[in-house]
């Protein structure tokens, strides 16, 4: 048995239930605001309830949750489930689950107890943290309650730079901004700064923060997006690549990534307005009824984009390391890394250690990686190897942890064994879920629990599944890593990044 949402699910397994006898339980009508107490400042929600809702509602009554991912279009089960965070060093922490003060979960029960119990934890439980971020294993979650903050202004400015120092000024930029985040185009040379802070309520302004990529798009401009990097692709058009996404990076430059000072134009930095109208967005999922002529970019039922997402967590000390390391893989190869201009960059986040035992074990910068894919697996990307250096230098030179809502079966491999705490979550897993009700042979082997996450089988290097012919082609202490590339089609093999 898997739980699934109304929208949508993450890209890796985590909702697949097991062969054709699975079942899937939604979460479609457990869409209810339960309890609002201003003056604890907790909100109470069924697991069903969107990131939208839940902004939406806690500013009616003057609250606010302080950190968020930037995607509205995400239950708070779901985002809960896997970690989803926004971006910040400072307070309880970057991710919503740090937030959870209480929380229902109906588990799997024998006989005697009508096959099903309930759960309640609150923080003083001992499985608060396992259930905090549960990846779906223990059992369904059917409310939570989080604690919020009284609503604030936020004050955000964009600023362009030169990436030669963008190693150095990581980390001291994140200390200096609560809500600071980097936007990088490594082909280009370019990081997008954004300087992003508190302040005072009776700041004037009234801004809103609708990122253009969220926002309805015409059906036809994204099949002709898509028709254009297949045929880029096709021919190896690599310069072609190179300048549509020099002017796509331009554009939501120029426009302000899709901020507005009054809800309606952008006349210039910084734009002030409330933090619920400034910290999620999404609203191509509220766009009209109108037989899709407009729709979300990446809506299945169009022929628009389709891409995969790399995403992982590297500490704070190891930031420079490697974006010194992607910087000389652009000096090799300036081309290789074009594709990310298509997908808003690479997009760095602040999060912090948390108390889950699956949540982030340290401060570190969250790397989020969107990237054209083929419909065919067996077709190999533009310029794959050198993306898949950059995959493979965050997780497994620099022992970056994974994002469990995104990323290849090649992230997973060996993950558990980066969490101190993973014992204590399978403690928990075993004793809500003995019989694996709610687990599958994919959500085993990324636990920890089966071999199998990689596999070998024709074409598995291009979807970063497979494993290396011999042990002794890797050695990672000597920088050699896999490397499956458009060259190689049945077996990774491994190549010195020196």
């Amino acid at each position: 048995m898997k739980v699934a949402t109304r929208f949508s699910h993450s890209i890796p397994k985590l909702v697949c239930p097991e062969g054709e006898n699975g079942l899937l339980i939604s979460t479609k009508y457990l869409n209810k605001i339960l309890k609002v107490d201003v003056e604890t400042r907790t909100m109470t929600v069924e697991s069903g309830v969107t990131l939208q809702q839940l902004i939406n509602e806690a500013a009616k009554v003057g609250l606010a949750l302080p950190y968020a991912p930037y995607w509205w279009g995400l239950t708070i089960g779901g985002l809960m489930g896997t970690g989803a965070h926004g971006s910040t060093l400072r307070g309880k922490g970057s991710a919503v689950h740090d937030y959870v003060v209480e929380l229902r979960i109906v588990r799997p029960a024998g006989p005697e107890d009508g096959y099903a119990m309930v759960e309640n934890l609150n923080e003083q439980h001992e499985d608060l943290n396992a259930a905090k971020v549960s990846l779906g294993v223990l059992g369904v979650i059917s409310q939570i309650t989080l604690k919020l903050e009284p609503l604030f202004k936020r004050s955000i400015t964009y600023v362009a730079k030169d990436d030669s120092d963008l190693g150095g000024q990581v980390v001291a930029f994140g200390d200096a901004h609560e809500f600071a985040d980097i936007t990088w185009y490594p082909s280009q040379h370019k990081a997008i700064y954004r300087v992003d802070d508190r302040v005072p309520i009776n700041t004037s302004g009234n801004g809103l923060y609708d990122f253009i990529p969220f926002r309805p798009t015409p059906s036809l401009a994204s099949v002709f997006i898509r028709t254009t990097e297949e045929i880029q692709e096709s021919t190896n058009d690599a310069n072609g690549k190179c300048i549509v996404a020099s002017t796509a990076s331009n554009t939501l430059i120029t426009a302000a990534y899709g901020l507005t000072n009054n809800g309606i134009i952008f006349t210039g930095y910084p734009i002030i307005g409330f933090q619920n109208r400034l910290q999620s967005s999404g609203s191509c999922l509220d766009s009209l009824q109108d037989a899709l002529i407009t729709t979300c970019a990446w809506d299945p039922r169009m022929k628009g984009l389709f891409f995969h997402q790399t995403t992982f967590s590297i500490r704070l000390s190891f930031v420079k390391s490697f974006i010194e390391d992607v910087q000389k893989l652009v000096e090799l190869e300036p081309k290789g890394l074009c594709v990310l201009g298509l997908y808003n960059g690479m997009l760095m986040r602040y999060v912090t250690a948390s108390s889950a035992y699956l949540g982030h074990q340290e401060n570190a910068l969250d790397i989020d990686i969107t990237y054209y894919r083929s419909k065919d697996p067996m077709t190999p990307r533009l310029y794959e190897d050198i993306l898949e250096e950059v995959e493979q230098l965050g997780i497994f030179k620099y022992g970056g942890l994974p994002h469990w809502g995104k990323n290849r079966n090649l992230a997973f491999e060996g993950a558990i064994k980066k969490y101190k705490s993973a014992e204590y979550f399978l403690r928990v897993k075993e004793k809500y879920d003995l019989d694996g009700l709610f687990s599958s042979t994919w959500t085993d082997q990324v636990l920890g629990l089966k071999d199998g996450v990689t596999i070998l089988k024709d074409g598995c290097a291009l979807e970063g599944l497979c494993i290396c012919l011999q042990d002794s082609h890797c050695n990672p202490s000597k920088g050699y890593y896999c490397r499956p590339g458009k060259v190689y089609k049945e077996a990774r093999v491994c190549t010195n990044l020196k």
